[in-house]
């Protein structure tokens, strides 16, 4: 019976670790689903503009948040180790360059007219997600899991064809967006610090930017309404909440799962495209959208079947050791 105890005791703590992730993984894509809402009274504000300011002000977020937490000593000592790690040190390198691409490709594709595609590419990312989880961390899918893939694939499938030609934007989004998720998965280090060095990394660039337009007099920070300097500033909350919320959750949870849950982002931008925007949700729009509704449900109903199986393992295990 002592025997079991620890493998018990374990097994909770597993499955607490999972759960917290999921709830770190759905709060960030909820989160990134009513962005919409937020860039409504910036749509004067060149979209540049507001990147610079996100990166600027998501550091400034990220320290105050390390200061205030206990953690600003901790950043310093591993900031000077990290050069010292040249794995550590490529991949945080490579999260801020494909974080910054990422944001970069949409906002630019936003403001050229190319938000159709750009938008597909929130449904073709997770599926990159998940085979990057299968191909590169070897992970495991049940059948009704495969199934899942695959309804989500033809889904994605649906509207590219709909779509007629192949969407490079979209792919680049998908891309650089599932290779960040799988960086945050490899880099081993506490996630509010690992964010802040992401940040850190970028801001010079982001700064050079927006001190070139103020001086220039064309920056709509401090020159307009106070509505928007503050909103300007409050980018660097909007920005780093959610990624810290999804490197918890990608150090918890698998990427597959990851996978899945970033659903919740393209769902929420739709129902508010439709209420809020006032867009037309097509026949094609609600086919492909019930096959990924599907495959949702049919993940989800895998992981209470996994769940139950588990526990009922466990328990049986217990017993019949006492």
């Amino acid at each position: 019976m002592k025997s079991e105890l620890p493998a018990t005791t374990e097994l909770s703590a597993e499955q607490h670790k999972k759960k917290s992730g999921a709830l770190y993984a759905i709060g960030a894509y909820f989160m990134w689903g009513l962005f919409p809402l937020y860039w409504i009274p910036l749509n004067r504000v060149p979209a540049i503009e507001i990147l610079a300011h996100r990166i600027l002000w998501a550091l400034v977020f990220m320290i105050s948040l390390l200061w205030v937490s206990g953690k600003w000593s901790t950043f310093l000592k591993q900031l000077k180790e990290l050069f010292h790690n040249l794995r550590n040190l490529f991949l945080v390198f490579a999260a801020a360059l494909l974080i910054s691409l990422n944001w970069f490709i949409y906002i630019w594709a936003v403001t050229n007219n190319h938000v159709v595609e750009s938008s597909m590419g929130y449904y073709i990312n997770p599926l990159v997600s998940i085979v990057l989880g299968i191909l590169i961390l070897k992970e495991k899918l049940t059948i009704p899991q495969v199934v899942a893939v695959v309804l989500a694939a033809c889904g994605v499938l649906v509207q590219t064809v709909a779509f007629g030609q192949l969407p490079l934007i979209a792919l680049t989004l998908a891309f650089s967006f599932g290779f960040y998720g799988l960086t945050k998965k490899l880099i081993k280090i506490d996630p509010s610090i690992e964010l802040t060095f992401e940040t850190l990394f970028v801001t010079p660039v982001a700064l050079f930017y927006l001190v070139h337009v103020q001086i220039s007099g064309t920056a709509a920070f401090a020159n307009g309404s106070l509505l928007t300097t503050l909103l300007l500033i409050g980018t660097g909350v909007v920005t780093a909440v959610p990624l810290l919320f999804f490197a918890e959750g990608a150090q918890r949870i698998s990427l597959t799962m990851i996978g899945f849950f970033q659903y919740i982002t393209p769902t929420l931008s739709l129902l508010i495209g439709i209420t809020v925007y006032k867009e037309a949700f097509t026949l094609v729009q609600l086919i492909s959208f019930s096959f990924i509704w599907l495959a949702l449900l049919v993940f989800s109903l895998s992981g209470l079947n996994f769940k139950k199986r588990v526990t009922s393992e466990g328990r049986a295990a217990q017993s019949g050791h006492q």
